[in-house]
């Protein structure tokens, strides 16, 4: 176990005119669980294949353990990888395939069924231990995949997008096996996934990517409290935060008539900027149908999802547009059955006084 440290990593692909990963910097301590997460092409996987040795560092360092791990080859970094694809021996058995990596480091073999023995009943494995990769099912794979990382008792543990190839049910089901057997084990681990559900519900902290540029590395619940700009806002959370552009009038911020309700420390913010138009930006649990203050919205669509519904509405305001200045569609989160039907007339209004504030120009939050 170790910590690792981004030290202004930068890693750029031959003949790309930008870089995969752009001054990296983060710090992660010794048995933390971290994970990477960001839309595609957000540099995500390069990082972590950089602290594999995958990739090469073209500027910077990444330390493990405060060991400047540039220059050193991936089969010195004490590290174990889980690919999204399994990547296990078909010809072997899952004890072979678990114990292989200690084989070609020349151990014994009864330490390695030991260590195998130990794996498998961390994840219950015991029984299939003399099975072919083909007999077992996609979540079977990913334990062995795991199974195999876990024998070599590593510094790190980098899983590259394990449970994307396995379906909804057996990806929470799995996910969670991940996290108890990791905060079991005591391993720091890297984990990177585009789905940033696992990223809320795995990480000890999340780390939060876009075009190679870290954007917020913080615990799950900041990150959804306090998001440092309005990628972050938009991205954390599902569904994701109603983000809209709005006028600003003498300090205030009024919609269909009605004036949006500030903290004493938001309104503060707003006065302070300056700025005649900013980005709002309130959670779908934060709205509410009904009452006589509010925003006229035509329903779109309903999600029901049994003990909660989602509501999309268009709202009729044209005064407040989307971030790419078209129409507003906001999502309002209601217990149970929602209390209208496709096609009604709604009145949306906040629940709370939980709105967050961007500039329009940069997106960050305003502080």
């Amino acid at each position: 176990m170790a910590s690792i440290t981004y030290d202004d990593a930068c890693c750029v692909y031959p003949g790309a005119d930008k870089l995969a990963v752009d001054r990296l910097n983060l710090d992660i301590a010794d048995g933390e669980f971290i994970v990477l997460v960001g839309p595609s092409g957000s540099g995500k996987s390069t990082a972590l294949r950089m602290l594999a040795g995958l990739e090469e560092i073209d500027s910077g360092a990444i330390r493990i353990g405060g060991e400047n791990m540039v220059g050193v080859a991936p089969k010195d970094r004490d590290i174990a990888m889980v690919f999204q694809n399994y990547a296990l021996y078909p010809n072997k058995t899952v004890g072979e395939n678990m114990g292989f990596a200690l084989k070609m480091r020349g151990i014994g073999a009864d330490e390695r069924k030991q260590k195998v023995a130990e794996a498998a009943r961390l994840l219950d494995l015991t029984d299939y231990l003399d099975r072919k990769p083909a007999k077992l099912s996609g979540g079977q794979r990913q334990r062995v995949a795991m199974g195999r990382a876990i024998v070599r008792e590593p510094q790190v543990f980098c899983m590259d997008e394990p449970l994307s190839n396995l379906d909804a049910k057996l990806r929470v089901q799995t996910r969670s096996q991940i996290a108890a057997l990791q905060r079991r084990l005591g391993t720091t681990t890297v984990y990177v996934t585009h789905d940033q559900v696992e990223a809320m519900t795995m990480g000890d902290r999340v780390a939060v990517l876009r075009n190679g540029v870290l954007q917020q590395f913080s615990t799950p619940a900041d990150l959804y409290d306090r998001p440092t700009n309005a990628f972050v806002a938009g991205f954390i959370g599902s569904p994701a935060m109603n983000l809209f552009t709005a006028p600003v009038t003498d300090g205030a911020i009024t919609i269909s008539g009605s004036t949006v309700d500030l903290d004493d420390e938001s309104r503060a913010l707003l006065q302070r900027s300056g700025l005649s138009t900013v980005i709002v930006g309130i959670r779908p649990e934060h709205l509410a149908i009904g009452g006589d203050a509010g925003v006229d919205a035509d329903v779109e669509l309903l999600e029901e999802l049994g003990a909660e519904s989602y509501l999309y509405a268009r709202v009729n305001d044209p005064s407040i547009k989307t971030l790419d200045g078209d129409p507003v569609t906001l999502v309002a989160r209601t217990p149970h059955r929602a209390p209208a039907k496709l096609g009604d007339s709604v009145r949306l209004h906040q629940s709370d006084r939980a709105v967050h504030l961007f500039d329009p120009t940069t997106g960050d939050r305003l502080r």
